[in-house]
Formats: C-alpha cells, sequence, structure tokens
C-alpha cells in the first residue's frame, strides 16, 4: 500500500512524512507553515491554492522530487 493511501485510511500525515520524507521538512512532519502565492514552485501552487482543504493531493511533480500535499487550512 502506498503512502497516500495509508494517509487517506487514517496514518498521520506528520508521521509518514518523519518516517519517508527526503525533504528538510520531514523532520517538522512535513509542515510548510504558511505561504502566499509565488513562494513555492509553481505546482505547488497550483495544488495548495485550488485544491480542497482536509485532503492529501498528490503525488506532485516538481523539480525537488515527488510531494504529496495535506492542505490543513486555507486563509
Amino acid at each position: 500500500v502506498d503512502l497516500k493511501t495509508k494517509i487517506e485510511e487514517g496514518a498521520d500525515f506528520a508521521d509518514m512524512a518523519k518516517k519517508h520524507s527526503e525533504c528538510p521538512s520531514g523532520n517538522d512532519g512535513g509542515n510548510l507553515g504558511e505561504f502566499s502565492p509565488g513562494q513555492m514552485v509553481p505546482e505547488f501552487d497550483t495544488v495548495v491554492f485550488n485544491d480542497d482543504v482536509g485532503k492529501v493531493h498528490g503525488p506532485v511533480k516538481t523539480q525537488f522530487g515527488y510531494h504529496l500535499i495535506e492542505i490543513t487550512s486555507r486563509s
């Protein structure tokens, strides 16, 4: 079973990020904090500012690799 499926079935996103992420944010459970359009790569912006809050999206391919993105809130 892939990571996205595990998260959708109830595994904690932060725990999965700590265990499996190669991104420096993985140490903080994958938390990227709040950011505005244009602060991240365009592929992130497309998902974060358009897709559903409260769901895990991806994998999203960027120049840095593949990412699962959990949108927890949007202001």
